[in-house]
């Protein structure tokens, strides 16, 4: 059984702190917050914003680099 390594933080709106997140439950928290887009193809954007150094808020939850 092999642990999934974290990808990125998220934090939702109602938090304050920031939480190491691995690729399958950020894939999740997509499906959750916009059920009509294609996960995989948010989560490549949102990944490539935030390697750039931003904070992308979607829905109710953000993320951010490591």
């Amino acid at each position: 059984m092999s642990k999934e390594k974290a990808v990125c933080n998220t934090q939702y709106t109602y938090e304050k702190r920031w939480v190491p997140t691995t690729k399958s439950e950020v894939l999740r928290i997509i499906m959750k917050e916009m059920p009509e887009t294609d996960a995989e193809g948010t989560f490549v954007y949102i990944f490539s914003e935030i390697k750039k150094g931003k904070t992308v808020t979607l829905g109710e939850c953000r993320f951010k680099a490591l």
